[in-house]
């Protein structure tokens, strides 16, 4: 069908044949579904020309905008010469280029890369790494996980393992292996101040290491901040408790920084606000500028060492993706890095992030707002039905989605998580467009709320 076609087409179509990820199909199109047809910078556009702000980078992956000249390049170019070729023993040049950048800018010790097409998978090729590793270093008791309760790692089994939402994983229980979860540090939902949040939860942490940890080969936490769990924030100096305790217990720590990585705090990765250096690295989302499926998971020497063997050893980390280091995604997450240091993003994230946090003090002024969290570009807040008690809206009257609505009708685009509303716009956009997004949030939590 061609672009000629009307927008009712295309509705129809997706009626017939398209399954949304995390939709309920049958309200979506009876909604009248948004379908875009093309974006430039920090717009997307439908199919009757309709430009909407992209105030969540189309699901937090968009670093440069949309339809970037530079990035497309990188594609095309590529492309004349070979768009993929397997990684299964054999290499390719841009996927060997791409993991020396990645370990070059990394946490310090992470110097190996191992490719993947999503976050959930690099997360799960991380816990298998994890598991593995000890077994081969004589060590198979270690074969458990510690995570923490709200924590959201992925779709797939063992990242719904390690995950605590209960809306999304429930279900899938019976198919999930069991983990040690510790209390995450809100001190929105918790007694007390951000400090004694992180100390009662750092105990906890220390308490199940201290009787478990001959059980445990991995703690898994995504750095600073949780992002589906609602964009609940860690009190400073928690994720460097919670890197202290397992370097005291022998116990491997994967940062899962799919949605943190790649400048989305204001520094390059998460992990570096408190000089954390993790064994084990997830990372996706941006790491293409928004373009193509590529993950990776970085690990260090250490790990990857204790894999290397003879074949007759059975050493060797029998794992992988057809698609796994392709040129074509490769090729242009080098391109997006040339962009990080070229127009210096690291740093004017930063600007940009302060400009926004000044721009919600009157958001978290509203009558139904009851926290706004932020960290570097990454914005969640939460609406209550009473401030003062922090009371939640029911959760079948679907308050945020109603926000999130409005915020369509007047120009945005955004997802809430829950009642909590998501502002995460690609990290090129000016200081002009952010002012337009916050407005926008904050005429629709107004709106929504009087009513």
């Amino acid at each position: 069908m061609s672009l000629d076609a009307s927008r009712n087409d295309f509705v129809e179509l997706n009626r017939r044949h398209l399954w949304n990820p995390f939709t309920q199909m049958k309200g979506y199109l009876e909604s009248g579904p948004l379908v875009i047809e093309r974006a430039e910078g920090v717009r997307l556009f439908d199919l009757d020309g309709n430009a909407y702000l992209d105030g969540n980078s189309s699901l937090w992956v968009n670093i440069h905008g949309h339809n970037r000249p530079e990035l497309n390049d990188a594609i095309t170019g590529q492309l004349g010469r070979i768009a993929h070729s397997t990684l299964l023993g054999m290499d390719n040049v841009i996927a060997i280029e791409l993991a020396a950048r990645l370990t070059a800018i990394a946490p310090p010790g992470l110097a190996k890369v191992f490719y993947s097409d999503s976050g959930a998978t690099a997360v799960e090729i991380g816990l298998k790494i994890a598991y593995a590793y000890w077994r081969r270093v004589g060590k198979p008791s270690k074969r458990g996980f510690l995570t923490f309760r709200n924590a959201y790692h992925g779709d797939t089994i063992g990242a719904m393992s390690v995950g605590g939402i209960d809306l999304f994983h429930d279900e899938f229980g019976p198919l999930l292996f069991p983990v040690e979860r510790a209390p995450y540090p809100n001190a929105y939902r918790f007694d007390g101040t951000e400090h004694e949040c992180s100390t009662r939860c750092l105990a906890a942490v220390a308490d199940i290491l201290d009787r478990k940890a001959e059980e445990i080969a991995c703690l898994v936490v995504e750095p600073l901040i949780q992002g589906a769990g609602g964009m609940v924030t860690m009190p400073a100096g928690f994720l460097a408790g919670v890197e202290r305790l397992c370097r005291e217990h022998d116990v491997l720590l994967l940062a899962d920084e799919v949605a943190t990585g790649f400048g989305r705090t204001g520094r390059m990765f998460a992990c570096q606000h408190e000089s954390v250096a993790p064994d084990l690295l997830a990372i996706g989302k941006g790491l293409t500028g928004g373009y193509l499926p590529v993950a990776a998971t970085l690990t260090t020497d250490r790990i990857y060492d204790a894999f290397l063997g003879e074949y007759s050893e059975l050493k060797t980390f029998f794992h992988g993706h057809s698609f796994t280091g392709n040129q074509l995604g490769c090729a242009v997450a080098l391109a997006s890095l040339d962009l990080f240091e070229r127009d210096r993003l690291i740093e004017r994230v930063q600007i940009s992030a302060a400009e926004v946090a000044d721009q919600l003090k009157p958001v978290a002024e509203l009558d139904h707002v009851g926290d706004v969290r932020q960290r570097g570009l990454m914005v969640g807040i939460e609406i209550v039905e009473d401030r003062d008690t922090a009371r939640a809206y029911p959760w079948e009257l679907g308050t945020g989605a109603r926000v999130c609505r409005r915020v369509r009708e007047l120009g945005m685009i955004t997802r809430p998580l829950g009642d909590v509303v998501v502002l995460m716009p690609p990290l090129v956009t000016g200081l002009e467009d952010l002012s337009m997004m916050t407005g926008i949030l904050s005429r629709a939590i107004r709106e929504v709320t009087q009513r």
